[in-house]
């Protein structure tokens, strides 16, 4: 299991290409490349179908910390 931007690195491929392959929107494939979105069961299959793996041989996690600010405004 590993980062689908390491089977972009692989493919030699650009987020734009990848967002063609799989036919969603080239923002929101930055999104989940990046870590700052989680994709739908739909996206992961056309993300994982784009490479032609299993949806389960990608990692699919937040990349990037939540961080919960609070203040006393």
């Amino acid at each position: 299991m590993k980062p689908i931007a390491r089977y972009m690195e692989a493919a030699r491929i650009s987020v734009a290409e990848l967002g063609k392959a799989a036919q969603l929107d080239t923002k929101l494939v930055q999104a989940i490349v990046s870590g700052n979105f989680i994709p739908s069961p739909a996206q992961r299959q056309r993300l994982a179908a784009a490479f032609g793996v299993s949806t389960d041989d990608i990692s699919w996690g937040h990349s990037v910390p939540v961080e919960h600010l609070r203040g006393n405004g």
